[in-house]
Parts: structure tokens; sequence; C-alpha cells
């Protein structure tokens, strides 16, 4: 892998061109950039990406903002789509039919809906047959294109449009599914979780690793939405800092079946402060709801114990 030089990647020109529909501090696009920084130059990249917020504002046909090979897939299916297209090509540079100096890339992006709930099936397939190729989720926690209704992404107490917050509901009453431990336990060679940092390091070196790693690779990447989680757009830095610093949100890597927690806080801060930056949690801090943040607090800490013994700290 290549040393990181922060300059040198941001200064590397764009594989998602600018123009395309996606909000105003939309985390999506952000993390889809930093990924695709992480080729290398010259490589070649298919893309596939299930139906979403970035497919629906990225590409309307005839016009798109992908620079590399783009399929626009079913909510449902993004695994298998890229894991076919892998084999083709495989199939393909055996008999000949590809110069033996073409190097392609197969990575798949689709949110945490097409992701978590309906791509799941054939996301465990492609990860369970070893494509080599890379599937990107990108995690805002809800199905925020039709109107931000939750997902097995949505954190415990979340106000969403199927879990609206009222006299006789306190928001989604289930836990979030811990996709990225279920994808390791696949046993493929590399599974990571990472968010936005000042610096970008650590999605860099992540993406690079799972791009060039032989076999299936999986990232999920933490990419807050302003509208769900209603946050003022400037502060998506701040919200992804607090989300690894209270713990809700580690970042850590899963190589060849061997656990490594990539970032540990200095002081591990109370969840408050990850929940009191966005509006979807606003009913959290009313009189009356102290008990809820408790028990978000308990389920936080437990999900970290559990992940420092994996990790063996």
């Amino acid at each position: 892998m290549s040393s990181y030089n922060l300059k040198e990647v941001m200064n590397k020109p764009e594989r998602l061109a600018p123009g395309h529909r996606m909000c105003a501090g939309c985390g999506a696009t952000i993390g889809v950039r930093a990924v695709l920084r992480a080729l290398h130059e010259g490589d070649y990249a298919v893309i596939g990406n299930a139906t979403g917020c970035l497919e629906v504002s990225s590409f309307m046909y005839p016009y798109t903002a992908w620079e590399d090979s783009y399929i626009h897939n079913a909510f449902e299916n993004a695994g298998a789509t890229l894991s076919g297209v892998e084999a083709a090509y495989k199939a393909l540079k055996k008999r000949g039919r590809l110069p033996e100096d073409a190097n392609f890339k197969f990575i798949t992006f689709g949110g945490d809906g097409g992701t978590y709930d309906i791509g799941f099936q054939s996301l465990s397939g492609a990860m369970e047959r070893g494509h080599d190729m890379v599937y990107v989720c990108y995690d805002n926690g809800a199905y925020m294109n039709t109107g931000i209704q939750r997902s097995s992404a949505t954190p415990r107490f979340a106000d969403t449009t199927t879990t609206p917050v009222g006299k006789v509901s306190v928001g989604k009453m289930q836990s979030r599914k811990d996709l990225t431990s279920i994808i390791a336990d696949h046993d493929v060679a590399y599974v990571a979780q990472s968010t936005f940092t000042r610096d970008f390091k650590d999605i860099h070196l992540k993406s690079e690793k799972a791009i060039y790693t032989e076999g299936a690779s999986f990232l999920n990447l933490l990419t807050p939405c302003p509208r769900g989680w209603r946050y003022e757009m400037a502060d998506i830095m701040q919200v992804c800092q607090m989300a690894i610093d209270t713990c809700y949100w580690p970042m850590f890597e899963v190589d060849h079946g061997k656990w490594t927690l990539t970032y540990e806080p200095k002081k591990k801060l109370p969840i408050e402060e990850f929940l009191r930056l966005q509006g979807r949690f606003k009913h959290l801090f009313k009189p009356g709801n102290e008990d809820l943040i408790v028990q978000f607090q308990e389920e936080v800490d437990r999900r970290w114990e559990e992940l420092l013994y994996k990790c063996e700290r």
C-alpha cells in the first residue's frame, strides 16, 4: 500500500464529477469521492450502484457524474450484478479476450436500505463466494431517498417518518443491526468500518486496502444525512467526530480474520455529545426521557466492550 499524503490525495483527479444533484452537505458523495481516490492512477474501475439517493442524483440518463464504467442496479441486486461482472472479467481475461495488462477493479455502492435490508441476500452471496470486489455501504441510517423511513441501520429512538415521535412513541424501538460484524463472519478477505476524520487518512487507507486486497471486501462508512439527521450542513465533520469519540461508530478493520481497532478516543465521551447535534434525537432531551439516553448509552457501552474483546484489547 502507498504512503498517505493528504495534499497529494486531495489533488488527484475526481472520478465522481461535480454537477450531480446530491443535497448540500450530503455525506454519501464525500464517502464516494474518498473511496475512489484510493484507486491507483491508470487502473480502471467498474462501479455498481444500488438504487438510492446516490444513484438517482448522480445518474439521470443520458447524464452521469461517474467517470468510470457505471451500472445502475435495482435495490436488491447490486452485489449479484458486480459479482457477475467480476466473474465475466476473469473468464474473458483467461480466454485472452482482454489485454494482460488491463487492470480493472470492481466497486459497488449502496445505501443502508439497499445493503442492510433489501440487498442483503445478494451482498451475502457475493461475499460468501469470495468475488474479487469491494462493496461499500454509505450508511446514513434510514431510507433517505424515499422520505426518511427507518431501516435496520437506524439507531434506537431515532425519529423517522415510519417511527414518528409523539405521545405514544419515542422513535424506533429496535437496536441498529451490526452489519459490519455480520459480513466479517462471512470470513471474507477484508472488512472495515470508517467515517470522515480531519485528514481522511483512515478512510483512504482502508479503501485502498479493500480495493487491492484479493478477494471479497466490505466497507461500511458512516455518511451523515443533513435532512434525515437534522443537523447544520457545516457541522458534518463534528457529527462524525462525535460518532467515533462516543464510540457509537467505532473504527476498526478485520483483515483475514484479525480484528484491529484503528481509532480509540483518548477520552470516551458520553453518547449525549453525539445525540444532541441531531434533531432526530431532540425528544431524548425532554424531561422524563432521561432513561432513554441511559438505555442508549448502555447499548453503546456493551457493543464497545464486545469490540475491544474481539480486538484483544
